[in-house]
């Protein structure tokens, strides 16, 4: 029996409107992906993951969905999705789409619906609305927060024009979260999932995968700051202090309960109704010890590695990642996943250091995710080396800015259209005059796609070299074939089947490679082989045949 396709493939995520504007409006759309799909594929990737392109107000940009199976016209329309799948079929691209059930646009047909409605009914009972506290029932149901600041409940006005109820949003106010114990929600999840396997989907990202579940008795939580601190990937710097805030995570009233493994259960079976090894990945950033639960062989297929995202520029930090991934998903058979900066957190470049130091560490710490078994997902604009931007307050439009009041500066800067030509803004994302959605930085020339494709020492370059490796190096098409040796302090040594070594210096002196070899890919060209020696600057790395 083949391996199925997702359990080593390499995936490339598109951010929608930031990716490639062909309509000239400033934000990108579905016929500027397909536009760059030969980029994409150049790549080579195995498949594409695209960010929400359905119809919503864009208050949380696109993750805020009015309607799941839709193409919002800032997109395009339906046909053009259609012809987006077609087209990555056919350049052996698979595509996985996110679905987002945890909440609902409040523009939503079901919670206008719900609006209008009486307390106690069943359009009410889609969402979690509950009376308020107090004698005037003017205080929230319980004292959850918003993972975005402030608090997890807003009172409606009731039709009589009275205050009312209180509705249940772990995010923004206008994204209410959905029911999942209600069996009207359930099912419309259900045809949702049919509605994009029909269409030709091969996957599913599946965001807040934990959270679906609630506590239905509707109990306070002890720290709930502390509880939405474990939620804030920006925040989470890989530290035993992270580590611990993630664990109160583990079953509480509001994420990661057991019973959310039924929701997918059912997700699973139909999935397995249809050919071709569809596949969903689970976005869940829970301690390593409840991981194996969403990726068991009845539920889902793959665990995003938070843990991995989030590790910083430290050798034993890294390799303790890596043994410990390896070890909690062994026993139930999943792959592991490994990725390096996603939509929501901060690009690599600038997690590690920013500036030319942030690129040398970012790059040296590819090589590691790539040369690892498991399947690796890349972020748009990872491959040029792309930083963080720095946006004027004025052009952020993130509401984690606005809910804490600009104490968190949210993920705009992460967000900013790739820059594809050119000198100056919009550097080819676009060919109108009107301005980009996020403004992008006056000095990316050095980082446009058409500048790196002509500089053989690019991030470009490497990321093309170890990618197509990855796909066709036996050492690392072997699943099984995976050590991690001691190694000097500072070093770590990946090892791989075939005679296929990564090595990679954190430290910051000079260091003589421990194994030696010829030289297959460097992060940096400042890399240096003399004979059987390989010496590796501070903040580099390479891939050795030996």
């Amino acid at each position: 029996m083949a391996t199925p396709w997702w359990t080593r493939a390499a995936i490339y995520q598109v951010y929608p409107r930031s990716f490639r504007d062909l309509n000239g409006d400033g934000t990108g759309d579905l016929r500027g992906i397909v536009s760059e799909l030969p980029y994409i594929a150049a790549l080579g990737v195995d498949a594409v993951w695209l960010s929400p392109f359905y119809p919503s107000p864009q208050r949380d940009s696109g993750y805020d969905v009015a309607d799941p199976r839709a193409v919002d016209p800032i997109y395009g329309t339906i046909e053009d999705a259609r012809e987006l799948i077609a087209q990555a079929h056919a350049r052996a691209l698979r595509v996985i789409v996110d679905v987002v059930p945890n909440h609902s646009s409040s523009e939503r047909a079901w919670f206008q619906e719900a609006l209008r409605s009486e307390p106690g009914s069943p359009e009410r009972a889609r969402y979690h609305f509950l009376d308020g506290r107090g004698l005037a029932g003017d205080q929230p149901p319980t004292n959850w927060t918003s993972w975005f600041g402030g608090g997890a409940w807003t009172r409606v006005v009731e039709l009589d024009g009275r205050p009312g109820q209180w509705y249940l949003h772990t995010f923004d106010e206008s994204q209410p979260d959905l029911n999942w114990s209600n069996p009207e929600v359930r099912a419309d999840g259900l045809e949702t999932l049919r509605f994009w396997l029909d269409m030709g989907a091969d996957g599913f990202r599946v965001d807040v995968a934990l959270g679906l579940a609630k506590d239905m008795s509707y109990p306070d939580i002890d720290d709930p700051e502390s509880l939405t601190l474990a939620m804030r990937m920006d925040l989470d710097d890989g530290s035993v202090d992270a580590m611990n805030r993630r664990r109160k995570v583990a079953n509480s009233a509001v994420l990661d309960r057991d019973e959310v493994q039924d929701v997918y259960r059912e997700w699973r079976q139909v999935m397995d109704e249809y050919d071709g090894d569809r596949m969903a990945v689970a976005e869940a950033w829970v301690p390593p010890e409840r991981a194996a639960r969403y990726v068991a062989p009845d539920t889902l297929h793959q665990i995003f590695n938070f843990d991995f995202m989030a590790a910083p520029w430290d050798a034993v930090r890294v390799r303790g990642v890596i043994e410990k991934t390896m070890a909690s998903l062994s026993y139930v058979g999943a792959p592991p996943t490994w990725a390096l900066s996603n939509h929501d957190t901060p690009r690599v470049v600038s997690r590690l250091g920013g500036g030319p130091l942030g690129l040398r560490r970012a790059r040296a710490m590819a090589l590691i995710a790539h040369a690892l078994p498991g399947a690796v997902y890349v972020y748009q604009g990872e491959e040029l080396g792309l930083s963080d931007a720095l946006l004027p307050d004025s052009a952020r439009q993130d509401p984690v800015f606005f809910r804490t009041g600009g104490a968190q500066l949210g993920r705009d800067g992460a967000r900013v259209p790739v820059p594809w030509s050119g000198s100056e803004p919009p550097y080819g994302f676009s060919d109108g005059s009107l301005p980009t959605w996020l403004p992008q930085p006056t000095d990316w020339a050095a980082f446009t796609v058409e500048g790196e494709i002509a500089d053989p020492n690019s991030a470009l370059h490497q990321y093309r070299a170890t990618l197509r490796l990855r796909a066709a190096h036996p050492g690392l098409v072997d699943q099984q074939a995976f050590v991690l040796p001691e190694a000097p302090e500072g070093v770590l040594v990946l090892e791989r089947g075939a005679g296929l070594r990564c090595v990679v210096n954190f430290t910051d002196e000079a260091v003589t490679s421990p194994v030696s070899g010829r030289v297959l890919v460097a992060s940096d060209a400042s890399v240096m082989v003399e004979g059987d020696r390989v010496t590796l600057p501070p903040s580099t790395g390479a891939w050795l045949q030996t």
